[in-house]
Parts: C-alpha cells; structure tokens; sequence
C-alpha cells in the first residue's frame, strides 16, 4: 500500500462559519494493531460528516446512509441526474478516506483490462509483469460507471465481491480496506448508456440520490462559487478497524426476525417479480450495525433497519412487467409499513 501522506493537522474554518473537521489522529505504524470501541466509531463518524459537509452541500439524511455504507465495508452508487454533485460527493469522501485513491471515467470504449490491470511483456526481463489496474486502491472512484460497456462492467465484479482479481489464470488480493464508490445517471433519454444488471447492481450496498438543492441552498451556492477540497480525517488501518467493530455490533434474534419478515414481505408483493435476496437480508443487517455503530449505540434496533431499508433492498428488486417504475420503492415501503418489528 502506499505510503499515507502527511497533513499539518491544523483545523481551519469554513466559509459560512462551518467548522473544519478536527485534526486527524496521528499515523499509524505498520507494527501496530488498531482497535476501536463503539464511541470511537461514532467519534470517527462525526469527523466524516464535518469533513464532507465541509465540501459539497447534500441532504443529512442522505450522508449517513454514505457513512453506514462505507462502515459497513460496502459499495455506493450514486445516482442522479449531470450537474447535481454526483462526483463532487465522491471526491469528497475518498479525501476524507485518506489510503490510495484512483478514478476511473468510465467510456464506451473502457476495456476489462483498464480497470483490473494486465500481464504486460517485457522484453529486457523475458517473462510478463502484471500491471496492475485502479481497482488497486483503497478507495476507487468509477464515475459515469453506466457509459461502461456490459463486458466492462463485469470486470468489477469479482473485484467488489471477493476483493481479488484474476487475471491469465492467477488470483491477487486487492488492498484493505477497499470502497467502490461509482456514480451513474438515470438511463432514460441518455444515449450511449447501458443499465447495470441485476447481479451488477446486487454488489452495491447502498443506492442513493442527491436531488436538486433548495432554493436558499442554491442561492448559497450561487454566492459562494465552488466549495473547498476535504481534508483527510482518517486512514485505511482505522477505517478498517472501525470495519471490525460494526460488524461485532449485537443484533438479537427478535431484530434478525424482523429482517427476516421484510425479506419475505418484498418477495410476496404482488408488484414484485423477485424479492429481496438473502444476500440482500446480510447486506441490511451489516448497515444497519453501521448506523447503530454511528449513534454509539452497540446494539441494531429497528429504527436502523427502517432508515436503511430502501436504499438497501429497492435497487435489488425485480419488478413485474405492468407495475410502474417506482415499484421497487413502493414495494420497500409498504414492506417497512406493514411489517411489525417484535
């Protein structure tokens, strides 16, 4: 992995009187295992949430589904229509990641190869050496990911599930942590586009949208012209470490039950062709550990499955050929509404 680098850990203000976020703590050695409690966590969430908002206005709400993603060791798709900050929101949370950051733009003529890398001939040597591609960072940025051709795309999907990548035959980890963070915009009415398929769209944890600004929003944005860079506020090894703790966060059988009834809900709906999945159940449960980890609390409750319910479960469901477009969302939400947790 390569080498953090420094920061002067001087806070700054912010324009409008927003705090910088507070100074980032101090390096890790390679020697040291890094341990965190619950409150850490949440003290790591709060720096996240001012180092983001520090760099790109987006809806509270919105952003903690991004951090209960990113804590939970999955991936985020953003999806919205150009210009509403899609990019800037992801180059805003790798900064704050720290660890090793790549981009790629995805394009029409983006090969398998440019992303996961190549065995590359070298003559003065005689023999191939592997070059490895973007996907070889902590956090990976694939912006316009849906510009991708299908072949492209599924490149990605070994690299997101099994963190490894094959190539010619020989398997290589990829670092840890690693975050894919892609953005997307709507299919309809774009050419030169190509919707991800389910199993694609199934290695995603989360799917969020940002939506246009209010007006005073706007407004502030009109004033104030383009919004500064975040800063970095952690580092791979306490992102990791902070990874380990939620996933020991307690979740009683009466919560695990209540996941299992908003599964079986979504797949009996009579506008839903495929439910969610198993996978999807695990994938919830993980986030919601998350958003618990987030409030300092060291045990799931409800209230965390519902708040992430739709961005979770809705982009996996298949709905039936007469049920309108907004199905998948209908479907998640009268699975929360009908569903009584025990």
């Amino acid at each position: 992995m390569d080498a953090i680098p420094e920061h002067n850990g001087h806070s700054r203000t912010a324009p409008h009187g927003r705090l910088s976020p507070a100074p980032r703590p101090r390096p890790i050695t390679p020697r040291e295992r890094v341990s965190l409690t619950v409150d850490e966590v949440a003290a790591l969430g709060d720096r996240l949430r001012a180092g983001i908002l520090g760099a790109v206005r987006m809806p509270a709400e919105v952003l903690e589904i991004v951090l209960a993603t990113v804590l939970a060791g999955g991936h985020l798709l953003v999806e919205d229509y150009p210009g509403v900050g899609k990019t800037q929101l992801a180059r805003s949370l790798a900064r704050t990641l720290d660890g090793r950051f790549t981009r790629v733009q995805a394009t029409v003529d983006l090969l398998p190869a440019d992303i996961v890398g190549a065995n590359v001939w070298r003559a003065d040597l005689g023999e191939f050496e592997f070059r490895p591609g973007p996907v070889f960072a902590n956090v990976v940025l694939v912006d316009e990911i849906n510009r991708a051709t299908p072949k492209t795309q599924s490149g990605l999907l070994e690299a997101m599930e099994e963190r490894q990548v094959t190539v010619d035959g020989e398997s290589r980890p990829l670092p840890s942590p690693m975050v894919v963070i892609a953005t997307q915009n709507p299919a309809a009415g774009y050419d030169g586009t190509y919707p991800l398929p389910p199993a694609q769209l199934d290695r995603f944890l989360s799917l969020i949208s940002l939506g246009y600004p209010s007006a005073e929003q706007e407004m502030e944005l009109l004033r104030a012209g383009p919004e500064p860079a975040a800063e970095a506020v952690t580092d791979p090894e306490r992102l990791l470490a902070a990874q380990e703790c939620v996933a020991a966060v307690h979740a009683a059988d009466p919560l695990l039950r209540y996941v299992v009834d908003l599964l079986t809900a979504t797949r009996e709906h009579p506008l839903a062709e495929v439910g969610a999945s198993p996978r999807a159940g695990l994938l919830l449960l993980a986030a919601a550990r998350a958003r618990a980890a987030l409030n300092g609390r060291s045990f799931v409750l409800p209230d965390d499955v519902q708040a992430l319910a739709v961005p979770v479960l809705a982009h996996r469901l298949q709905r039936t050929a007469a049920a309108p477009a907004t199905a998948a969302l209908e479907i998640v939400e009268d699975a929360v509404r009908r569903v009584r947790a025990r």
